[in-house]
C-alpha cells in the first residue's frame, strides 16, 4: 500500500480522499498546500502540511504525492502545482476507481485521475495531469496532458484532445475528431468536426416554453 499526500484544500482534495482510501490501494497520511492558503492544520482529519515544508515531514523517499486541483484557468494552476511536486522529486500517482469498466491495454500518464462509473476502451492513451469524471473514453483516442473531462461526456473513438482542454458534462466528441490545444467544449455540445486552437464551443442552451409543465399531454 503506498503512501500518499494530497496537494490540495479544496472539494476535489476531499474526494480524492474518499476514493483514494476507498480502493484500499492507497493510505492517505496527510494534506499540504502552500503555506499562505493554509486556514486550519487539519482537513479531513489528517495534518495540513505546508508545502514549503514537506520534505522534512514526509520525505519523497518514503511518500508520493496526487494534485487535487480542479480546471481554473484551463487547468494551468494544476499544471504549476504538479511542476513543483516534479521538481522536488517526488513520485506523481494516478488513480482509475474500480468501479471503472476496462479491459486493460491503455496507456495512463502521471498525477491522472479517473472517477468510478465511466469506462475506458482498449488503446486509449491519456496523458499526465488530467482529470476525468464518469465518462467514456472511446478506443484509440488520446487525451493530451493537463486536461479536464467531466462526466458523463463522450470521447468516441480515434478522438484527440489537445492539452489545457475542457470538455464539459454530457458533451459528445465524435469519431475521429480532433479538438485542439486549449479549447472549451460546454455541456451538452456535440462536436462532429475537428476544432480550433482556443476555441469556446458552448452547449446549446434551453430556454423555458410558454406552457406550464401540467399542460403536457404526458402528464394528462
Amino acid at each position: 500500500m503506498k503512501k500518499v499526500v494530497i496537494f490540495g484544500g479544496s472539494s476535489f482534495a476531499k474526494q480524492a480522499y474518499v476514493y483514494l482510501s476507498h480502493d484500499k490501494h492507497f493510505e492517505v497520511a496527510a494534506f499540504t498546500i502552500n503555506k499562505d492558503y493554509i486556514q486550519e492544520n487539519v482537513f479531513m482529519g489528517l495534518e495540513m502540511v505546508p508545502f514549503e515544508e514537506i520534505e522534512q515531514r514526509y520525505p519523497a523517499d518514503e511518500f508520493a504525492i496526487y494534485v487535487a486541483i480542479g480546471y481554473r484557468k484551463l487547468n494551468k494552476i494544476r499544471e504549476k502545482a504538479y511542476l513543483r511536486v516534479k521538481e522536488k522529486g517526488y513520485e506523481l500517482i494516478s488513480y482509475v476507481s474500480s468501479k471503472t469498466a476496462n479491459w486493460g491495454h491503455f496507456e495512463i500518464g502521471e498525477n491522472t485521475f479517473m472517477y468510478g462509473n465511466g469506462a475506458i476502451m482498449p488503446f486509449a492513451s491519456i496523458g499526465n495531469n488530467v482529470i476525468i469524471g464518469s465518462a467514456l473514453i472511446g478506443e484509440n483516442s488520446k487525451i493530451e496532458d493537463h486536461c479536464f473531462i467531466s462526466s458523463q461526456s463522450i470521447i468516441s473513438g480515434k478522438v484527440s484532445i489537445g492539452k489545457y482542454s475542457f470538455v464539459g458534462n454530457n458533451a459528445t466528441i465524435s469519431t475521429g475528431v480532433k479538438v485542439a490545444r486549449g479549447c472549451v467544449i460546454g455541456a451538452g455540445a456535440i462536436i462532429l468536426e475537428d476544432t480550433e486552437a482556443g476555441g469556446v464551443y458552448p452547449g446549446i442552451k434551453s430556454k423555458k416554453i410558454q406552457l406550464t409543465a401540467m399542460d403536457l399531454k404526458f402528464f394528462k
